[in-house]
């Protein structure tokens, strides 16, 4: 599946010398002012925030929060990176990184085994992934996907949710064929090998808008509440929330800011994304980001909210599909004490 402003602490105040016979404050000396500005600056807590993929509109409020100096304004240096080869859960639950992006989906499995991730924040309230092919294909439904072709990236949870939804609709699974096609670009992929595949609308779907190729868009969300899970989310580590939550407050805090910043200003902040990421495809990165500012925080009170029925109807969906060994803790898995509160 397929991302300065001078911090309040920095501030000196000058010290006052009142005139003898008068009220009115003297003006500081050059001495003075030599002796303020050679005062040393509060030292930044250096943070690594590491991305689940490669930049796109999904990350855009963390590279605003770096841009408009808010990780500044909060104490925080924030290098934003890519994930390495074990990808980014497992970085963020080691410590490689002390913040990053993950998705409900893995954090549930990972609490499962051990793996100690904590999600943060929604970064998108409602899920906006599913199934995808060209108009010409004609997949309207899931029954529709009998006799097609799927294209993947070979995980469990594909199959699952491809047998979910046709059994919704009283299909036949088993005629659907599952190829692996890793990391191909969709694009190309339903043009040669396969019919339809998995993709966030807001990245693929509006390229395909861009590129005048229509798609038939099958929300998981829309056939059953159990799949409107959150993916993706912030996320960071038990050890974090419990030795540093002032840290973790402050990653919030900013990164609250530059969300809502996307939120209200998404052609400013597509800008700084492209600014920050060159590479990317300007028109894409702004239409994608007008398309998802209104569902970043959607219908809940503030950005970032996660609501426990949805952490425990993604967890009951994943133990009726074979998908866990047990039952997942959800008050461990994530938690909302970090955000800030909503504006009134």
């Amino acid at each position: 599946m397929n991302w300065k402003k001078i911090a309040p602490w920095m501030l000196v105040s000058l010290s006052v010398a009142l005139a003898g016979c008068g009220n009115e404050a003297v003006k500081p000396t050059e001495s003075a002012k030599a002796t303020e500005s050679a005062k040393p600056a509060k030292a930044l807590t250096n943070i690594k925030v590491v991305l689940d993929w490669t930049p796109n509109t999904n990350h855009t409020g963390l590279y605003v929060a770096k841009d408009q100096g808010f990780f500044e304004q909060e104490g925080l240096n924030v290098q934003i990176i890519a994930p390495g080869e074990g990808g980014a859960d497992t970085m963020i639950a080691s410590g490689a990184a002390e913040f990053g992006v993950s998705y409900q989906e893995s954090i549930t499995q990972g609490r499962i085994q051990g793996v100690p991730l904590v999600s943060l924040a929604a970064v998108i309230q409602h899920n906006t992934s599913g199934f995808a092919s060209p108009v010409a294909k004609n997949v309207k439904s899931p029954k529709d996907f009998e006799n097609k072709t799927y294209g993947g990236w070979g995980a469990p949870a594909e199959n699952a949710m491809i047998e979910s939804l046709m059994q919704s609709e009283k299909a036949d699974p088993s005629k659907v064929k599952i190829v692996n096609i890793g990391e191909a670009d969709y694009f190309t992929a339903v043009k040669r090998d396969i019919d339809f595949a998995w993709i966030y609308y807001a990245w693929t779907g509006v390229d395909a808008e861009l590129r005048g190729e229509p798609l038939n868009m099958i929300y998981l969300n829309k056939y059953s509440d159990k799949l409107d899970y959150y993916t993706p989310v912030l996320a960071t580590n038990e050890k974090m929330i419990k030795e540093k939550p002032e840290v973790v407050k402050a990653f919030m805090a900013a990164a609250t800011k530059g969300y809502q910043f996307a939120i209200s200003k998404p052609e400013d902040a597509a800008n700084i994304l492209i600014k920050a990421v060159p590479d990317l495809d300007k028109k894409l990165v702004l239409a994608s980001q007008k398309w998802l500012s209104t569902r970043y925080q959607d219908d809940a009170p503030r950005w970032g909210e996660q609501k426990r029925a949805v952490w425990e109807n993604y967890a009951n969906w994943m133990l009726e599909h074979k998908l866990l060994e047990k039952n997942l803790d959800v008050d461990a898995a994530f938690t909302n004490n970090f955000l800030p509160a909503a504006a009134k």
